[in-house]
This record gives structure tokens, C-alpha cells and sequence, in this order.
């Protein structure tokens, strides 16, 4: 089997009870300060992680952090700390 279709299929199988069993939550105050270092400092962290990872040869890897790094600057987007 294709190495990068049996990550991906792994993946998906620990992410699926996950996204069973997402919930909301109620609202609450959020600091935008503090969630904009956090949301800057995940996203950045992936994306250097996506380097290393590129770096080494361990291209499905460096997909996968380059696509947290994306997914934590499209959420940060979304709650207006990022432009």
C-alpha cells in the first residue's frame, strides 16, 4: 500500500472520534490578546515544524504541519485577530 494513503488513513481513523463527538461550548469572555500570541505562536510552530519535517525527506509529514499551521491562521482569521 502507498505509504502516504496509509498515513492518511490512519490519520483519519484517530481524527474520527473526534469529530463524533464534537460539541459546543458555551460562550465566554476570550482574552484576544493572549489568543492572538497562542494562535501565532501554534502557527508558526507548524510551520516550522512543515521545514524540519520538508528538510528530512518526510514530505506527508510536513504536509500534515502545514496544514495545522494553515488551519490555526484560518481560525485566527475567522475571530478577526488575524488579517
Amino acid at each position: 500500500m502507498n505509504e502516504f494513503k496509509l498515513k492518511v488513513e490512519t490519520y483519519l481513523k484517530k481524527a474520527a472520534p473526534l469529530f463524533e463527538r464534537l460539541e459546543d461550548a458555551e460562550p465566554k469572555k476570550i482574552d484576544l490578546a493572549k489568543s492572538r500570541r497562542e494562535f501565532r505562536e501554534m502557527a508558526l510552530g507548524y510551520y516550522s515544524d512543515a521545514k524540519h519535517f520538508y528538510d528530512r525527506g518526510e514530505y506527508a509529514n510536513a504536509l500534515a504541519a502545514l496544514e495545522y499551521a494553515e488551519g490555526w491562521m484560518d481560525a485566527g482569521k475567522r475571530l478577526g485577530i488575524f488579517q
